[in-house]
């Protein structure tokens, strides 16, 4: 078996390991239709970069051994002792899903704030009440492997008091593993939100983690939306948000990478109806040889609304980073303005950067841009800061946290913000101190 290709027979077993309930139909249409495609290759032009046989590879290893057991979902005390410790750094109400499990102890807790306007419930098994959408081959595998689906909806004309946290965390304590999350958040009608989404390992053996989140904000709603990645570099991740925007809603993500081996972030943005806005920010800091890849989509349907990216990365050692944004404004959609930038800072002479920004439009009364700079740091500033009393390695700091602070300011999710410059200082002392 080639270390390119998944290994369909013990998909099809594994498929079949798991419970006979009101999912299992849809499992199997996802495994008819992953088992012909496969796994994205390097000749898909929208993988083109980024080569996922590392993943495949975690894959089969994993499947051999739910071929022949079960298909086991335990979760060993360090997951739970990592939660903890999360929940008393940031303030936010926590539910966690381990190993594509939602913890129902999580759950219960929430339940017993008796949140008004809140709702959040596992819908395994056959609590299943409504489809599970997305025809790519990621999603198609997370459906066929599908255990649980985590569903939150805010009700009309809610504001929660503080953020709702998703602590995903996985563990690989005793080899190769493979886990499915699947979240389905609604928003209602004049709704407010904000939504931390915190991606975390436990165990020390190779993982292979693979999200789906669907949102839907609906006419007036308003959902800030904070994504961290902080995994082990034994652990792999694809992760994919689809977000449909109705009249007058407003969406801001802001994307952290911080660790992980091999990173793919899909996020899809449709705009369906007008008066609607998106901001999209990211931040990716990559060394060693972690290969990090996000791909955007907004979809402009109608006029007017807005959309707005800026995607930031700071890359050293042998790392490899890509950024594709794709802006499509279709016909009729007159008033659209949609604007782009990836901006990257190489600290090495061996890290690399594959960055298109790309605009789609069919629409007349526009306007829009886009544009991308790749560069090093300023060795002007290197000595003006040096000649001050900084070390090299300080005067390097600096300057890389002032370069991602320009990310770090979008996020107005302010329960998180304290964590996240924390772990973006840890990273870039890593970062600066590699610098060749």
């Amino acid at each position: 078996m080639s270390t390119t290709a998944i290994d369909t027979s013990l998909l099809e077993r594994a498929v079949g390991k798991l419970p006979t309930d009101a999912l299992m139909p849809l499992r199997l249409e996802a495994l008819r239709s992953f088992s012909e495609t496969g796994f994205p290759t390097t000749r898909h032009e929208d993988w083109r970069y980024t080569n996922l046989a590392p993943v495949v590879e975690v894959s089969n290893l994993w499947l051999r051994d739910a071929a022949v057991g079960i298909v086991d979902a335990t979760v060993n005390d360090a997951a739970m002792e990592y939660a903890s410790e999360l929940a008393s750094r940031i303030d936010a109400y926590w539910i966690v899903i381990a190993n594509g499990i939602v913890h129902k102890d999580s759950l219960t807790r929430l339940a017993a704030h008796a949140l008004r306007g809140f709702d959040a419930v596992s819908l395994a098994g056959d609590d299943l009440v409504q489809p599970i959408s997305g025809d790519d081959p990621m999603t198609r595998l997370n459906t066929a492997l599908l255990r649980d689906v985590l569903r939150i909806t805010i009700r009309a004309d809610n504001t929660l008091d503080k953020p709702v946290g998703l602590l995903t965390i996985d563990d690989a304590s005793s080899g190769a593993a493979l886990s499915q999350t699947r979240v389905i958040i609604e928003t209602e009608r004049n709704s407010r939100a904000e939504i931390i989404e915190y991606h975390a390992s436990a165990g020390g053996h190779r993982h292979f983690a693979n999200a789906v989140t669907e949102l839907d904000l609906a006419s007036g709603a308003s959902v800030n939306y904070v994504r961290i990645q902080n995994r082990d570099t034994e652990h792999f991740q694809s992760g994919r948000l689809m977000a449909r925007l109705h009249r007058d809603s407003n969406f801001r993500h802001t994307a952290f990478d911080l660790g992980g081996g091999l990173i793919r972030n899909d996020v899809d943005v449709d705009i369906v109806e007008p008066g609607a806005s998106v901001e999209l920010y990211g931040l990716y800091l990559a060394s060693g040889q972690q290969h990090i890849d996000n791909h955007t989509r907004v979809d402009h349907r109608v006029g007017p609304a807005a959309s707005t990216e800026e995607y930031c990365g700071i890359l050293g050692d042998r790392s490899r980073c890509v950024f594709n944004g794709k802006v499509i404004v279709h016909r009729g959609a007159d008033g659209t303005d949609a604007r782009q930038s990836n901006h990257n800072l190489l600290l090495s002479e061996k890290a690399e950067i594959d960055t298109k920004p790309e605009l789609e439009i069919y629409a007349d009364d526009v306007k829009c841009s886009h544009g991308a700079t790749v560069g090093q740091l300023d060795k002007t500033a290197l000595f003006y800061l040096r000649s001050r009393g900084l070390d090299r390695d300080e005067a390097a700091q600096m300057l890389t946290r002032a370069f991602a602070a320009a990310v770090v300011s979008k996020s107005t999710v302010q329960a998180v913000r304290n964590h996240v410059e924390t772990l973006i200082d840890q990273r870039l002392r890593t970062l600066a101190g590699g610098l060749s």
